[in-house]
């Protein structure tokens, strides 16, 4: 019997993770890549002696790549090592207070009582609800396609719907946090997981309080030599399983007959494929490579996530306050994302988020110098000035984190880079820059996600922060898997047809 082929379009977190698993399956894998490197947003540049990750920076559930390398019968460490950080985030608030968000929970439940007089129980009943939903619906919703009947009749879901409380679907996830928590500054500090896919806690369901678990509760990780690589161990793994990734290579079309897909078009020649898995956006999957403008709309109908202006500073000292994560809060975070959402502009007292990977491991800066990775919430991509936002944007900051760590910060920033939406667009082909693909800021959000497969193709499919279940590595991990065994299942059918 002929090896069956699969053609895999982008070689982000997702797009690698599904040409392993399809690799695995039996498949014969090439995938095309219109970048000169894989990763996507998961990409690495250096400068000036400094190493920068370039995009996500948070590491979180491990064991979606644990899963991977044990489903590829390779051992994980001869890839890709990790270690777990005590310390989640250092959160920084404008009235002068200051939280060191453990992953211990009566730890964290201390440290609010102590610095917010917050009560320690409030914290600890929140992190028990916020574990059980995950492990009762989050778990589901996230590791099957809610778009194929089989995922609705199984016990495990109808238990977990049992489960749904009013306010986790009827209110907002600020409202869910203030009827939680006493002190505004733990409201603000647990409404601040909206932003993990790229959406607005005063419109983001109550469901959303299930994010904390994963970093709070599971714990928040760091791997060696940083979120790059990540990138790096897939491709390796990818390499030992025999996919071919074709670099500097687009795809200009996918081909399909009769409702079937047939293969991709690359530098204008057929290459012939029984399975097509797209991991570029889906928007631009509709728009570019199907030419289907009916599709196109549909997608657009979901209102986009946020997208962030990134700025990579080299400091010529060390900040011996900071940790790997820190969050610098706005003064008025109800502003903050109505500015972000509706006005579709950056706010003028920014939350800041700086991520400094040389606190983990020497030689990622110069010795006595940190390398900081700045992101600023910011809309998508709808032809605002980004040159001149940029400009007050940065002098913003400044101000901000000169105030708060009251010291320079302008004297300190010895080399510079920077990344808006339309820089993002250009290099990661995320429609209008969003982080995230769509934001998650209805109630339907979750059910309105492009799914992993479409009825309209049969073959193709897809996978990567624009479709289910959502943006950030451990969704695209989860998503790649969903689509590996949407296609093991049709295969099955076919085989017993």
């Amino acid at each position: 019997m002929q090896q069956p082929k699969a053609v895999v379009i982008g070689s982000g977190v997702a797009g690698l993770a599904g040409a392993i698993r399809l690799a695995v399956m039996g498949y014969s894998v090439d995938v095309f890549e219109r970048n000169a490197y894989a990763g996507g947003k998961l990409s690495y540049f250096e400068k000036d002696g400094f190493a920068f990750d370039a995009g996500p920076s948070l590491f979180t559930q491990p064991q979606n790549v644990e899963e991977l390398f044990a489903f590829a019968g390779e051992p994980i460490a001869d890839y890709f090592q990790y270690e777990r950080v005590p310390l989640s985030c250092n959160y920084f608030f404008e009235n002068g207070k200051r939280v060191q968000a453990w992953t211990d929970a009566e730890r964290l439940a201390d440290e609010l009582q102590t610095q917010l007089g917050e009560d320690s129980s409030n914290v600890l009943n929140y992190l028990r609800k916020s574990e059980t939903l995950y492990n009762n619906i989050g778990s589901i919703f996230l590791n099957h396609s809610l778009h194929k009947r089989s995922t609705w009749l199984q016990k495990p879901v109808l238990k977990a719907l049992q489960t749904v409380r009013m306010p986790h679907l009827l209110g907002t996830l600020h409202g869910f946090n203030q009827s939680s928590f006493r002190t505004a500054e733990a409201v603000q500090l647990f409404d601040r997981f909206a932003t993990y896919n790229g959406s607005n806690p005063y419109q983001t369901p109550g469901m959303m309080s299930l994010i904390p678990h994963l970093e709070l509760n599971e714990g928040t990780f760091y791997p060696k030599g940083g979120m790059i690589s990540i990138t790096n161990a897939l491709v390796q793994l990818a390499d030992k399983k025999g996919v071919r990734i074709h670099y500097s290579t687009p795809v200009e079309r996918i081909i399909h007959h009769e409702g079937k897909v047939k293969g991709v078009v690359v530098d204008n020649e057929n290459v012939f494929a029984d399975v097509v898995l797209s991991n570029a956006d889906v928007y631009f999957t509709y728009q570019q490579l199907l030419n289907d403008p009916i599709e196109t709309k549909k997608v657009l109908k979901q209102e986009r996530s946020c997208s962030g202006m990134i700025f990579y500073w080299g400091m010529n000292r060390e900040f011996p306050e900071l940790h790997l994560h820190n969050i610098f809060f706005s003064n008025n975070y109800a502003a903050e994302f109505q500015t972000l959402f509706k006005q579709k502009r950056l706010y003028n007292d920014p939350t800041v988020y700086v991520n400094i990977t040389s606190k983990m491991e020497e030689g990622l800066a110069p010795k006595g110098k940190e390398n900081w990775f700045l992101l600023i919430n910011a809309p998508s991509n709808i032809g605002q000035n980004w040159e001149q936002m940029r400009i007050n944007l940065r002098q913003q900051v400044i101000d901000k984190l000169s105030r708060i760590l009251q010291t320079d910060i302008a004297a300190a920033i010895a080399t510079e880079e920077y990344l808006d939406p339309i820089r993002i667009e250009e290099r990661t082909g995320s429609y209008m820059g969003s982080l995230y693909g769509t934001s998650s800021n209805s109630k339907m959000a979750a059910f309105l996600r492009h799914p992993n497969f479409t009825k309209k193709i049969e073959g193709l499919y897809f996978c990567s922060g624009s479709v289910h279940p959502g943006g950030g590595i451990p969704l695209c991990f989860k998503s790649a898997k969903i689509a590996a065994e949407l296609i093991q299942q049709d295969q099955l059918k076919q085989v017993s047809h």
